[in-house]
This record gives structure tokens, sequence and C-alpha cells, in this order.
């Protein structure tokens, strides 16, 4: 029997992990210029953190956590997401102690046990950034505009953010009764999540994805919010305008985790069937203290990479790599393939990336592969050219050639390069 990948998992080929590359390096310098430093956690935490963390009540922790006991009877959770062991890492680390507030990111696997579908993966990828230390507003609005930079940065088009606000859980629960008000009267037609939810947790029932179309004229959470609340939302969109970045409030928002207060955020963008949320994030002031440390407020987000990629890919925008291989080097004769992998070394000590055939295929094939692999150039040495220390160096775009000398081959290289896009500037 022929062994598959598991349901719900990729293989990232080589051809398709550039673009990887691209998108995991514009998101290390977005957040090198927001000054947010990286931090690596556990792909395996202790179940208890996410259900103390994400909350009790989600989609996460009741249907999609992949948890196992281990060999020392500990129940174990993959992990669903990456906030909760970032705030573990900040507690049990003591970067608390800090003189400053800590600004950190991850890039990562996650894996929730979801129906696989476009852009919904059980094993998935997340950039995500998390600002413990400051309540100040102004720090929302950051988190949000490095989360649309990057977008933007990456080659996006047609993202857009919603915004709201879910206040403290003061406010909540005054808000859940009003809710439950409006809720009660149409329960027997939700679907049963929601029934299930709604005594528990009713602000959950409004992040069904099945029933939104009989939430029409529910209470909005705004008009319960008390006056901090509300004057911290109100400067949140302030700085936004303020930074150009554009967004919707949109009251029904309150994403699917447990620790949000105040404020809370999405990306959008159509392109991926009939998804449409591609990120999202919020303030957790209270999620330091709930998870054992002293109490500090935090505000972060996570973004999907297997989303973004996927736009990427539907709205033609992945970048032009160059060529994958600047020169391929064909040696011909015994005396030239004993110099080849000699001179192989001292290119790609210069910085070159380079290869050459293995297979001992004939000359008349391998410009041909040299094509097939993206090289910008072809090296050729045969024992005329040893002899008088030089190389033909072709350019397979122009296909215009040139005698260079063979210990100067990098630099020659390099000078073409500069040359050919000089050229292109003019």
């Amino acid at each position: 029997m022929a062994f598959q990948k598991p349901p719900g998992t990729q293989d990232f080929l080589p051809g398709a992990s550039e673009l990887w590359q691209y998108v995991e390096n514009t998101a290390r310098e977005v957040s090198r210029r927001y000054r947010f430093r990286e931090i690596r956690t556990p792909m395996f935490e202790a179940t208890e953190l996410f259900r103390r963390g994400v909350g009790e009540t989600t989609d996460i922790v009741e249907k999609e956590m992949y948890t196992f006991v281990d060999k020392g009877e500990r129940s174990m959770t993959l992990r669903p997401e990456g906030t909760a062991g970032v705030v573990r890492a900040y507690v049990e680390n003591k970067l608390y102690g800090e003189p400053e507030l800590s600004k950190l990111y991850y890039i990562g696997p996650m894996f929730r046990y979801e129906r696989a579908q476009a852009g919904r993966y059980r094993q998935f990828h997340q950039f995500g950034v998390e600002a413990i230390g400051s309540e100040e507003p102004s720090l929302d609005a950051e988190v949000i505009a490095l989360g649309y930079t990057f977008y933007k940065e990456v080659g996006l088009t047609g993202v857009t953010v919603d915004i709201n606000s879910v206040g403290t859980p003061e406010v909540r629960a005054v808000y859940r009764e009003t809710l439950l008000g409006f809720l009660r009267p149409i329960k027997d037609t939700l679907c049963k999540d929601c029934q299930s939810r709604m005594e528990r947790n009713p602000l959950r029932v409004l992040d069904c994805k099945v029933d939104q179309d009989k939430f029409e004229g529910a209470p909005s959470i705004l008009d319960s919010l008390d006056e901090a609340s509300s004057t911290h939302f109100a400067l949140v969109r302030r700085y936004l305008d303020d930074m150009g970045v554009p967004y919707r409030v949109n009251p029904r928002l309150v994403r699917g985790l447990d620790y949000y207060t105040h404020t809370a955020f999405e990306y959008k963008a159509q392109g991926i069937g009939a998804i449409d949320t591609i990120g999202g994030g919020g303030r957790y002031n209270g999620l330091v203290s709930e998870i054992g440390g002293e109490d500090r407020p935090g505000v972060g987000l996570g973004l999907g990479l297997e989303r973004t990629v996927m736009l990427l890919e539907s709205q033609n925008a992945k970048p032009d790599f160059g060529p994958a291989v600047d020169v391929f080097v064909i040696a011909l004769g015994e005396r030239a393939e004993r110099e080849a992998p000699g001179l192989l070394y001292r290119l790609r000590e210069a910085g070159l990336s380079v290869d050459k055939d293995y297979q001992g295929r004939k000359t008349k094939t391998l410009f041909k592969a040299a094509d097939r692999i993206g090289a910008r150039y072809a090296a050729v040495i045969g024992d005329d050219e040893l002899e008088r220390g030089e190389v033909g160096l072709k350019n397979l775009k122009t296909q215009e050639q040139r005698q260079v000398p063979l210990a100067g081959l990098a630099e020659a290289v390099r000078a073409w390069n500069q040359q050919d896009e000089e050229g292109l500037t003019q």
C-alpha cells in the first residue's frame, strides 16, 4: 500500500516553496521595521493551557484540538493557535521583567481537526505578533497596521479590515443579558451549536457561520460600551485614520476566541471560495493573569499563510524570483570534469548559485538542461579553455557569448549582470 500525506496536510515542493520563503521573509522584514523580535515556542503544550487560554466554549477547544496522552500520562495538545503558547513563554521566562513592553512575532505550523476545504487545513501556518505590557490604544492600531502592511508588501490587493470593540468583561455581562433577550425567542430556529452555546457564551453565537441571516436586528455591543471602552475604541479608529489604514466597523465581529477584550479585528479578501477571512486578532487584557502571570495587557494578531499564498496565486501576484541558477557549468573532457567541482565550490563561495550535470548527458543536451533549471549563464570549460586559463560564458537569454578569465569568472558574471540591469533602467 502506497503511503500518502494525511488528510488536510500539504507537501511544499520545490517551485512552490520559494513563494513560501518570500512570504515568510516579508513577514520577518515587516516585523523588523515595527521592532518585533522573533520567539519560537513548542508545537505542543499542556492541554490545560489551551482550555484556559483559548476558552472552553470555542470551536477550537470543543471540536478541533489534536490532543493525546504522552508516556508520562500527561494530556498534551498540538498547538491550535499561537497566542497562548507565547503568553506561557512570556510568563515562564519572566519577560515581564524587561523595562519595555515585549513585542514578539512567530511563524510556524498550527494544528486543528477541521473539515478540509480550500484555504483550510489541519496543519496550517501562521504569522503572528504579540505586544504585551501596554493598554495604549495606539498599540492596537499599530498591530492592525502591521498586518495591513504585510498584506500590502507581499503584493496582495483588495484586503480590507473589519474592526469592533468587545468591551470589558463587565461590559459583556451587561450586553449578554441584552443579547439573550434577542436570542431566546429564536432559539429553536438556531443550529445545534448555537443552542448549546447560547446560555454559556451568547456572544459566540454571533460568530456562527450557519445562522448569520437570523441575526438581523440583533443588538449591537457598541451600544453597551462604557465610557472607557468607547474612548479606547474611538482612539483606535482615530489612529487608524491618521495612519491611512482603511477599515470598516463591524458590530457583529466577536472573533472565535474567548480571551479578547476591547479591540477585535479581521482582515478580509475575496478569492478563496466561501472563505473571506484571511487573518485577525485583538486585545487580550486578562489573558496573562489567566495563564498564571502578573496581570499584563496585550494585543496581537494571527495571519494565515496558506490563505496568503492562495490569494497571491489567484491574483497572479506571485513575484518574479529571477534565475534559479546563476551559472550552469558545462565541462567538456576528462580534465575539465576533474576541475569542475573545484570551480563550482569557488563560485559558490563567491556568492553565486551554481550547478552542473551529474548524469553524464551529451553536450548538445546540456544547454537545454541549463534552460530547464532557469540558469542565467552557461560556463563552458574544455581542455583548450583550461590551457588558456579561460572559460566560455554564454548569456542564455540573449545568446551572447564571451571569453573571460577562468580566475575572474565570478567577477565577470557580476559585471555582466550589472551591465544588463543598467541597460534595463535606461
